[in-house]
């Protein structure tokens, strides 16, 4: 165990730090929804939906912090609902 520590605290001082459980639990839902999205966007050839599908499984990438990817997720399966509904 001491070893571990001792690699977490020298990953903490390169400014390096583990994902939270919540973190990567939204990644995850926000992500499976995403795959929802695109496949039935594809399969029912409503564009928007597809791209706001595959736009929930990448925007991760570019956002570190667990209240905006639950901001922006929230958002993007609003939009996702908005234009498959229509």
């Amino acid at each position: 165990m001491d070893a571990l520590h001792e690699a977490l605290s020298l990953l903490e001082s390169m400014g390096i730090t583990l994902p939270t459980p919540a973190y990567l639990f939204g990644v995850l839902v926000f992500g499976l929804i995403g795959m929802l999205l695109f496949w039935q966007g594809r399969r029912r050839r409503k564009a928007r939906v597809k791209w706001i599908g595959l736009a929930l499984m990448l925007y991760p990438y570019l956002i570190w912090g667990t209240v905006p990817v639950y901001i922006v997720g929230l958002g993007l399966c609003a939009a996702g609902w908005w234009y498959w509904r229509r």
